[in-house]
């Protein structure tokens, strides 16, 4: 009680404007701890929906709320488990699996239980743009919205994150030659999650995968593993091992698992440019920190741009 009334009285005694800014530092940290956030987005992987440079609300009450199918959610790097969560990168990707769906991607289409899900009216799929010799390829690319630096040296012949309309935009200007749409993926690349020669998947041919959800029972054995053992160990925190034939889990045998929390399957709508789910697997519901909800600005290499101004992504 006499540290409280200590406290009173030096609050009390504090200049009007000092206890007017401490107030104001409070609510600040605790909107932007549990409704609000801002976050400014880097890379090309939600392109066209989002541009590098698109500054983003983030609803974070989503996270206890719930979210939903199609939500473009903004949560912390999977892959950097050696940083505390806090500290991670943030990420941005469209929600295509909620827990308990079976997703699968035939020919570059996503299917969610079954059925055909159209992709966002934004989504950009892998083109190759070529341009003509000594052509400023870099300011081109600025033109419709890529980041000058995004070639990293000068070429002729570009792959880029592009959708018709876009391409159709960039086949009007004078020092482009062609620009045309590249197939669907083949092959199993050894970079494609779960990285095992039991699920011979790439890009554009994925799964069916089931998403884990909570409270969920899944049967373990060597060639599923794969899938969960990232789950199990990093985001659930349990120690795999092996004893004679058998798997174990903190010492145990390990036949069948019980998911601890809900995970989901994210996307980036430039489906060619983006890592996400099929490159690093499930994303664990405590990764969250929330919503996008409204592009504030935009600003692009020659400044603000016009028309990303308060427009939902």
């Amino acid at each position: 009680m006499d540290i409280l009334r200590e406290l009173k009285q030096r609050w009390t005694a504090m200049n009007d404007w000092l206890r007017a800014f401490l107030l104001a530092v409070v609510l600040l940290g605790l909107v932007h701890l549990f409704l609000l956030r801002f976050v400014s987005v880097q890379s090309t992987s939600m392109f066209a929906t989002l541009f590098p440079g698109d500054l983003v609300l983030v609803q974070r009450w989503r996270t206890w709320t719930g979210m939903e199918r199609n939500d473009i959610v903004v949560f912390h790097d999977p892959l950097k488990d050696d940083v505390p969560a806090a500290r991670r990168p943030l990420l941005v990707k469209r929600i295509v699996g909620m827990p308990g769906d079976v997703v699968e991607l035939r020919d570059g289409r996503t299917y969610v239980n079954g059925r055909l899900v159209a992709d966002a009216p934004a989504t950009t799929h892998s083109y190759l743009a070529r341009f003509r010799a000594d052509s400023p390829v870099d300011s081109l690319l600025a033109t419709i919205g890529l980041p000058p630096a995004y070639l990293g040296q000068e070429r002729r012949v570009v792959e880029v994150p592009l959708n018709e309309a876009i391409a159709e935009q960039l086949r009007k200007l004078d020092d482009v030659v062609s620009v045309e749409r590249t197939g669907p993926a083949t092959g199993a690349p050894r970079h494609i999650f779960p990285f095992s020669p039991y699920f011979p998947w790439n890009s554009d041919d994925y799964g069916p995968v089931t998403v884990p959800r909570k409270g969920d029972t899944v049967r373990i054995d060597v060639r599923n593993l794969p899938l969960y053992d990232r789950l199990i160990s990093v985001y659930e925190g349990h120690r795999l091992g092996v004893s004679g034939r058998e798997l174990t889990i903190d010492d145990r045998p390990l036949t069948t698992y019980v998911f601890e929390q809900d995970h989901y399957f994210v996307l980036g709508d430039s489906r060619h440019h983006s890592a996400d789910s099929r490159y690093w697997g499930f994303l664990p519901s405590d990764h969250l920190v929330g919503r996008a909800s409204l592009v504030i600005l935009s600003k692009g290499p020659a400044g603000l741009r016009s028309g990303r101004w308060l427009i939902r992504p």
